[in-house]
């Protein structure tokens, strides 16, 4: 018998998929709720992000500056003639040494604690709910209150040096060009410790309680536990504490503005983000300042990925 069945089955009797065929298929793919659920935060993404990221690069290539709205003016190509004024300011390189050394600092230091102080957490039975809230309140207390404490602490006349008497660093804390910028280093890391600990505190709940019986069966103590299966455990999470803390720390503006009077002493403690305020706001030359935060941008993006290759992000 030579005839085919056209019902809706062929091959073995497998049921035939319906494809969606034409270029509205191609375009929505196979769940277009999905998509239409995506698509107001890819809409903020373009706007919030995308946009002002290439405005930026363009600005970074021409003699930009700000007039009144509706305004035409001249804004020529100048090619790299921005960066070669970013390279050759001094200020500028300073600045990015500065951020080098905070997040030598702050980075390791986030890490460490978060993760000792969550594992510890994590243990508590009696008044955890205190203990973890104690940790969070300094991440969303606003930096300006938070800033008036550290300049009672750490001025000439705080409390730290009345504490410290004749081992007091001379000059002061925050205004010694070798302590200002740990001094913001340690600030950054107290003040955002909350936020990370509550990262780590998530990610040990993942780890399988049997594994830390398993140690102890071993005879492993709790610091075996801890580098044996805590650390392996919240890799993950350690990469993304790694990440955001990077982030946070290269876009550093708030505390030296307002810790040091904007970058002090002589720019040992100016950030490229706090240039980029000064050269685009302060000193009228946006151009430079675009190239600034260009050239962060893709420092930022080298070291994420540095990180990502040797922190543990990527299985192999």
């Amino acid at each position: 018998m030579t005839a085919t069945a056209t019902g809706g089955r062929t091959g073995g009797d497998r049921p035939v998929r319906p494809r969606v065929r034409g270029a509205r298929g191609r375009l929505l793919g196979r769940q277009p709720l999905g998509l239409a659920l995506a698509a107001p935060y890819l809409v903020f993404l373009l706007v919030v992000f995308a946009y002002p990221v290439c405005f930026a690069v363009w600005m970074s290539f021409h003699d930009y500056f700000f007039a009144a709205p509706g305004a035409q003016v001249d804004q020529p190509f100048v090619g790299f003639d921005n960066y070669v004024q970013v390279f050759s300011d001094p200020a500028v390189r300073q600045s990015f040494a500065n951020v080098g050394i905070f997040l030598v600092i702050n980075v390791p230091l986030t890490v460490v604690l978060s993760l000792v102080l969550a594992n510890a957490l994590d243990r508590v039975v009696r008044a955890r709910t205190f203990f973890r809230v104690s940790y969070y309140v300094p991440y969303v207390t606003a930096s300006v209150a938070v800033v008036a404490v550290w300049l009672f602490l750490f001025s000439k006349n705080g409390l730290v040096n009345t504490l410290l008497g004749p081992l007091a660093p001379d000059p002061s804390w925050l205004v010694n060009s070798s302590l200002a910028m740990p001094v913001i280093a340690f600030f950054v890391t107290w003040k955002g410790l909350g936020f990370y600990i509550l990262l780590y505190l998530a990610a040990l709940q993942n780890v399988p309680r049997e594994l830390y019986e398993s140690v102890s069966m071993d005879g492993g103590g709790r610091l075996r536990a801890f580098f044996s299966v805590t650390v392996p455990g919240v890799r993950p999470a350690t990469l993304l504490v790694v990440l955001l803390s990077t982030i946070t720390g290269a876009n550093l503006f708030t505390e030296p503005y307002l810790l040091t009077g904007g970058g002090g002493p002589n720019g040992a403690s100016a950030s490229p983000v706090l240039l980029i305020y000064q050269k685009g706001i302060e000193q009228g030359n946006p151009g430079m300042a675009a190239a600034i935060g260009v050239v962060l941008m893709i420092l930022v993006l080298i070291i994420a990925a540095v990180q990502r290759r040797f922190v543990g992000g990527e299985e192999r």
